[in-house]
């Protein structure tokens, strides 16, 4: 914990990628307006990167009190030691009682580096937060043991209390114009933005044309699917909708598919409109992952699986003859749409 006795405020890490400020970060300021609000305090975010001064007004249409800004040009990619080394120096001279980041790559690495620099807690990935009356304590709310329980924590000892959310668990709020606040930026010496990282080269990942966290629709394909040419349907049917390729680990540790697309505790945590579960069986690690979704729909030919309990649609059978179909029809539908 740090030494500052006084801790007042609620914090949220604003991400930002390519110059431009993510979707996270709105989305973040919606769960830190609410838990501001019942603590009658200000709500500010924070945002590293390079290029945003002039952008940063955004944040505080959506919901933000006060943006703090570190802009500078080693800044432009993350880099865990420079980002951790900054936020430290902002938390210890503002002290924020509460602190929280999307569980996106971003998050799920600062945020424990953080942590443990400042000497508290952190509760990951978490579905809900909440204020305890009675004490004002920051309640965070989690699946644990493997996702068969809700777990709700608090750190009642050590500020700030800290927690990553999952992201797109929440919408945004409106944009009002309107809205005034305040704009710090701060600057820091040049031995700040020294990494030890090294950054050799940037792939972009061609397998899909939508980030999977961001994506309205997630197309996943599980150990179902017998091997890495079949995965091609997974492809099709996510093209033709407009939609995200996923995966369960069973897949993505047979080598049929890369890391990137893995759905799960230890993969990526979704929140889609539509959420299609083909040849996934529903282990408790990946239900953790997708569950939010607005609407599942799983394929599967075993009738006992458990991602039937979870699914809003269930279709019990082959999914090698259900998919085909399924991409003949969204084929038809859209040439009988472009010719129409």
């Amino acid at each position: 914990m740090i030494g500052k006795e006084v801790f007042k405020g609620v914090w949220t890490l604003g991400e930002q990628r390519d110059g431009e400020i993510s979707s996270v970060s709105y989305e973040l300021l919606s769960w830190g307006r609410e838990l501001a609000d019942k603590l009658n305090v200000e709500l500010s975010s924070v945002i590293i990167g390079y290029g945003l001064k002039e952008k940063v007004k955004e944040l505080i249409y959506r919901g933000a009190d006060k943006v703090y800004v570190v802009d500078h040009p080693s800044l432009v990619h993350f880099k865990p030691d420079v980002y951790s080394r900054i936020l430290e120096a902002l938390v210890k001279e503002f002290s924020p009682e509460i602190f929280i980041a999307s569980a996106t790559t971003m998050g799920r690495t600062i945020m424990p580096i953080l942590a443990t620099r400042i000497g508290t807690g952190l509760t990951a990935d978490c579905t809900g937060l909440d204020i305890e009356p009675e004490t004002g304590l920051l309640l965070q709310t989690r699946p644990a043991i493997g996702g068969n329980v809700m777990a709700t924590i608090k750190t009642p000892k050590h500020k700030p209390q800290m927690a990553t959310v999952r992201p797109r668990s929440r919408k945004p709020l409106s944009k009002d114009t309107s809205r005034k606040g305040e704009v710090i930026v701060k600057e820091y010496p040049e031995e700040f933005y020294l990494s030890k990282f090294k950054i050799l080269d940037f792939v972009k990942d061609e397998t899909s044309q939508t980030p999977l966290q961001e994506a309205d629709i997630v197309v996943a394909g599980g150990k179902g699917l017998k091997g890495e040419r079949n995965f091609r349907l997974i492809h099709e049917l996510a093209q033709l909708l407009g939609g995200a390729v996923g995966a369960s680990r069973s897949a993505v540790d047979m080598g049929w598919i890369s890391y990137p697309h893995q759905v799960g505790l230890s993969g990526k945590t979704v929140a889609p409109k539509l959420y299609f579960a083909i040849g996934i069986s529903g282990a408790v690690q990946h239900l953790a992952g997708m569950s939010s979704s607005e609407t599942i729909v799983a394929i599967n030919s075993d009738p006992e699986a458990n991602i039937f309990k979870v699914c809003d649609l269930g279709i019990v059978g082959d999914l090698f003859e259900i998919v085909p179909l399924l991409i003949e029809r969204l084929r038809e539908y859209k040439e009988g749409k472009k010719n129409g």
